[in-house]
Formats: structure tokens, sequence, C-alpha cells
């Protein structure tokens, strides 16, 4: 396919300039309810590169792992749970505000020890 040079270059820049959506992410184990908790500037994508490192037997949590080798990908959901808000305002800190959702979220569904595999 070709196509005008100008085009594919305002192309490129509208794409490197698109903020990606921010947020919080669990992935769930349906047999014995344990949540992995975690987030990333780019959920979507986080979301996707932890099915494709359990796929592999490569994530970095090991239990987790271990569980998914168990009990087979098909007992395991996974879900965006929150996003960041956006703002206009030059100061918003998007990586803090991250932090903060993660912190509430892990806190909230209990994700360490026995009911999560998220580590203290």
């Amino acid at each position: 396919m070709n196509m005008p040079q100008e085009t594919r270059r305002a192309l490129v820049r509208k794409y490197k300039e698109t903020v990606l959506p921010a947020g919080v992410f669990v992935i769930r184990n349906t047999l014995n309810g344990r949540v992995y908790v975690a987030g990333s500037l780019d959920v979507e994508g986080a979301m996707n590169r932890a099915r494709f490192e359990l796929g592999l037997r490569s994530h970095r949590n090991k239990a987790l792992v271990r569980d998914w080798i168990a009990h087979g990908a098909g007992h395991f959901s996974f879900e965006v749970i929150d996003r960041v808000k956006e703002r206009d305002d030059p100061a918003f800190d998007r990586a803090a505000e991250l932090q903060k959702l993660l912190e509430l979220w892990r806190e909230e569904l209990q994700c360490v020890g026995d009911q999560g595999y998220d580590t203290p």
C-alpha cells in the first residue's frame, strides 16, 4: 500500500501523541478466588503482556504461573477494574495517580497472602 509520505508522517505523529489509557487490572483464579492486581500506564497492553507471559510460563509471579499450569488458562479471568481519570492540568501526574489507584485496589481486594498472588 503506497501512501503519500506526508500522510504517513501525520499518521505516525498522531499515533505517538495518543495517550494510552492508564489503569489497574486484575487476574482472577476462578477456582480458588485468588487475585493478582497490577497497574500500568498502558493498561490494555500490560494485561495482554501478562496473558502472553502466562501462556509462555514466564510471568514474574511464580505462584501465579504455578496455578496457571495446574488449573489451565480457562480458569483465569482478566479484567480492567479502574482507569486513571485524565485531566488537562499540566501538573497532573499520571504515574502518581496510577500508584494511588493501585494501592487502593490492592487493599480493597486483599491480594496478599492466601487470598492473592501479590507479595507484600
